[in-house]
Formats: C-alpha cells, sequence, structure tokens
C-alpha cells in the first residue's frame, strides 16, 4: 500500500534571478510579464489547469516578440514545464525542459547558473520517472557548474547538494545521502543563519533520511527545530508549517504514536485549508496522510470519507491520469480490503496500476507497488494463481529500477516468501527471506523496525517446519527490535 506522503522541499527552480531582457514595446513587455505572474500565482494556488492555459499565453507573447530561442521564452518555458511536471505530463515536460536548456546553454554558455538550474529541472523529472541513471549526470553536472560559478558555500549549491541527496535516498543509498544533506545544512546555516526558512528546509530533509532508516531519536529533534524556525520566521498559519507538521505527524504514526500524529495531522489540514483552499494538492495529500492514520488503528468509517474527498481533490486538480490520483486509488482500496470488501477494491488497485504504468512507465517502482498491491488482495482471497506472477514481475522491476539492495527490493522479496510459506513451499521461502533480512540489515541498520518484520515472518516459516530452535533465536531478537523502539 502506498503510504503517507511525506514533505520535501527540493524541487524545481523558476530561474527568478535572470533578469528579463527588455522588450521591443512596453506594451508587449507589460502583457507578457503579467501572463507569468499570473500563472505563477495560478500555480502557487494549485490551480493547475487555469495556470497552464496562461502559461501556454505567455509562451506565445514571447516567441511572437523574441522569437524562439530568446532568454524570455525559455522563462515562459520554464513555468510551463513546471506545470506540466506537477500536473504528472512528463512527456510534456521533457521537451519544453531541453528546449530551455538548449536556450540558455547558447545564450549564456555551459557554465552559468541558469544552465545549472535547467539541468536540476530536467533531473528532478527524470527523478520522478525512476529514471535514475538519467538523472544522475545532470545533477552532478548542475553541482559542478553553481560550485564554480558561486563558490562552494553559495545557497545555489546548498540546493544542488540537497537535491543529489533526494536522489541517493530514492535510490536507498543512505551513506552517500548523509553528507550532502549535511554539507547542505551547513552551508544554509552559514550563509542564511539557523534560523532561516531554507534552513529549516534542509533541517526536514535530513529529518527525512533518518525517519527512513528508522532513526527516529535522530529525526524527532532536526523536525522540531525545523517547526520551530518556521512558526517563528513565517507565522503559525503558513502552508510550510503545516508540512512541518505532517512530518512530524509520519514520524509519530512510524512509531505507534498515533495519539501525537492525530492532532498534528489535523493542525497541517486546518493551516492548509485556511492558506491554501479546501481544493488545493496539500490539501489532499493531509486528508489522504490522516486517512491511512485512521486505516492503521481500525476506524475505518473516519478514514473512508476523508479518501474519497482527497481522490475527488486530485482528479479535479491533476486530471484523472496522476500518479498522485493513482496513490489515492491504491489507498482506498487498501482501505476497503482490510474490511474484506474485496470485489470493491479490485477495480480501484487495476486503475491505479493503468494509471501508474501510462503516466511512469511499466518498469517504474510505483508500477510494482501496484502489483504488489493488487498481489496481496488476490493473496487475501487465495487466488494464488494470480499472485506469484504479480509479486515475481515486482521483484524484477524493483530490482532493475533500484538495485538488488534496495529496501523496497527487500520488500517485495518478502512478500513472496510469505506467499510460499502460506503454501507450505518452505524451500523457496527461505532463501527469500534470508535474502530479505540480509538487504534491510544492511541499508537500514540491525535495529530497524522492518528487520524485526522479516525477522518475525522467517521465524513462522521455522515453527512451521518445525525448526523450533531458530524460530526462537529469530523471535527473540525481533522482540529485543521491538522493545527499542
Amino acid at each position: 500500500m502506498k503510504k503517507n506522503i511525506a514533505k520535501l522541499f527540493l524541487i524545481l527552480l523558476f530561474l527568478t534571478g535572470f533578469a528579463v531582457q527588455p522588450l521591443p514595446g512596453k506594451a508587449s513587455e507589460a502583457s507578457w510579464n503579467e501572463l507569468n505572474l499570473k500563472a505563477t500565482k495560478l500555480y502557487q494556488q494549485g490551480r493547475y489547469s487555469e495556470a497552464v492555459k496562461i502559461a501556454a499565453d505567455a509562451l506565445t507573447v514571447a516567441e511572437k516578440t523574441f522569437g524562439p530561442n530568446h532568454p524570455n521564452t525559455a522563462l515562459s518555458l520554464n513555468i510551463l514545464a513546471s506545470l506540466y511536471h506537477d500536473q504528472g505530463k512528463y512527456a510534456e515536460a521533457e521537451s519544453l525542459y531541453k528546449r530551455v536548456l538548449k536556450i540558455w546553454e547558447k545564450a549564456l554558455g555551459p557554465d552559468h547558473p541558469n544552465v545549472a538550474a535547467s539541468l536540476n529541472n530536467l533531473a528532478e523529472l527524470y527523478k520522478a520517472q525512476g529514471k535514475y541513471a538519467k538523472a544522475k549526470p545532470l545533477y552532478k553536472r548542475a553541482l559542478k557548474i553553481w560550485e564554480k560559478a558561486l563558490g562552494p558555500d553559495h545557497p545555489d549549491v546548498a540546493t544542488s547538494l540537497n537535491n543529489l541527496a533526494g536522489l541517493y535516498r530514492a535510490q536507498g543509498k543512505y551513506a552517500e545521502a548523509e553528507p550532502l544533506y549535511k554539507r547542505s545544512l551547513k552551508i544554509k546555516e552559514k550563509i542564511l543563519g539557523p534560523d532561516h526558512p531554507k534552513t529549516a528546509a534542509s533541517l526536514n530533509n535530513l529529518a527525512e533520511l533518518y525517519r527512513t532508516q528508522g532513526k527516529y531519536a535522530e529525526a524527532e529533534p532536526l523536525y522540531k527545530r525545523s517547526l520551530k524556525i518556521r512558526e517563528k520566521a513565517l507565522g503559525p498559519d503558513h502552508p510550510h508549517v503545516a508540512a512541518s507538521l505532517n512530518n512530524l505527524a509520519v514520524l509519530y504514526q512510524a512509531q505507534g504514536r498515533y495519539a501525537e500524529a492525530e492532532p498534528l495531522y489535523k493542525q497541517a489540514l486546518a493551516i492548509d485549508e485556511k492558506a491554501l483552499g479546501k481544493s488545493h494538492p496539500d490539501v489532499a495529500t493531509d486528508l489522504n496522510n490522516l486517512a491511512e492514520l485512521y486505516r492503521i488503528q481500525g476506524k475505518y468509517a473516519e478514514a473512508e470519507p476523508l479518501h474519497k474527498r482527497s481522490l475527488a481533490i486530485r482528479e479535479k486538480i491533476l486530471g484523472p491520469d496522476h500518479p498522485y490520483v493513482a496513490q489515492s486509488l491504491n489507498n482506498l482500496a487498501g482501505l476497503y480490503q482490510a474490511q474484506g470488501r474485496y470485489a470493491e477494491a479490485e477495480p480501484l488497485y487495476k486503475q491505479a496500476l493503468a494509471i501508474d504504468e501510462k503516466a511512469l512507465g511499466k518498469d517504474h517502482p510505483e508500477v510494482a507497488t501496484d502489483l504488489n498491491n493488487l498481489a496481496a488482495l488476490y493473496y487475501a482471497q487465495g487466488k494464488y494463481a494470480e499472485v506469484e506472477p504479480l509479486y515475481k514481475r515486482a521483484l524484477k522491476i524493483m530490482e532493475k529500477a533500484l538495485g538488488k539492495d534496495h529496501p523496497d527490493v527487500a520488500t517485495s522479496l518478502n512478500n513472496l516468501a510469505e506467499f510460499y510459506r502460506a503454501q507450505g513451499k518452505y524451500a523457496e521461502a527461505e532463501p527469500l527471506y534470508k535474502r530479505s533480512l540480509r538487504i534491510r540489515e544492511k541499508a537500514l541498520g540491525p535495529d530497524h523496525p522492518h528487520v524485526a518484520t522479516v525477522l518475525e515472518n522467517t521465524a513462522r516459516c521455522y515453527r512451521e517446519m518445525g525448526k523450533e530452535g531458530k524460530a526462537k533465536k529469530l523471535e527473540s531478537r525481533a522482540k529485543q527490535i521491538r522493545s527499542r523502539q
């Protein structure tokens, strides 16, 4: 099942630092500037469909006034590409980002900071699609340009380090991500000060890394410091404060601290509804997260209307074929599955799978998650002939997209092992459990809750095999891990 969304702050650069080139006519200049400002404002409000129309008009004005290869045209192209990116229209975004990059390289040279910004944006697009091999060299080239042009301690260098770290985090390369996040944080504290909102963003992202690794004690003070900075600098009703509240709630939820998580989710939702409006994509995320909290507590009646409202917002604002719509469908299906409403869950899982395959490609990790979810539904119904090919395809995708030592690969291995165990195929299950355990211990550390989970599952397998001694040993270790959480 797709989890709560923890909000990171790292994505798109609008190239606002570049001086706008004078236009031949003041009327055209005023019109173009007004259109760009209006499109950006609509974008910030989450009114993407309206923003796209205005941004397209701004691009038409720029192309007509300056020609297709002018820097001002690149600015409008970048805004439109960013909108397509957020709408999940990746093919349209890619062609525009590439055109922006070509214009900047020709107009400013290959080592200009605006070229670095374009490289960063294209890399972010590839990362969203799981095309990590394409993203990595772009991030690295952007970092190199910024360091050379601006110096090693510039805030834009910090942003570049943060984004490269985000790529490594997505790949499960946590040891490579951590020093980049820390260097980014150090730069921002030095240049911008310890109480700057951008410093808060770096604190948040480092905390996210620690949370992913199960290092909850390290993550919590960073989340709290980020929240405190934002409340002081931006005021208690700012959307970034809502994001910090949301992320702290995700941490508490991961620890089973549900009573502490719920009021934070509710406060985040109230802030975003007031600041952004009740139909903003961030509100949909807040609703999704609160619904998932209720689901895992078995509060199904409270969860369902929140999931449905989140889905409705995303379909309206992002369009019916966006990956976030697929996430909402998955989570609503998971809610139905938990209640034994299998007939209602299956079409939603299938719809989510179709959306992600179309939007992201058939080899994206999100598609593997969809396959795992659908397989779990069939498993719950005892439809074993339909389960195995889905789990195997999911595993193959994860290994190809993320590498054989990624934590998500361990999850796929665990799921397939559980399937074999349920059928009494212990010889097939045991090596999969062992490999899953080995990956999780290496990637997440020996005391992560996910390590405890695979230990418990392996112990159950051994007990069914009559190997009581091995089972007790693994159960004892799992219990020790759980006691430390």
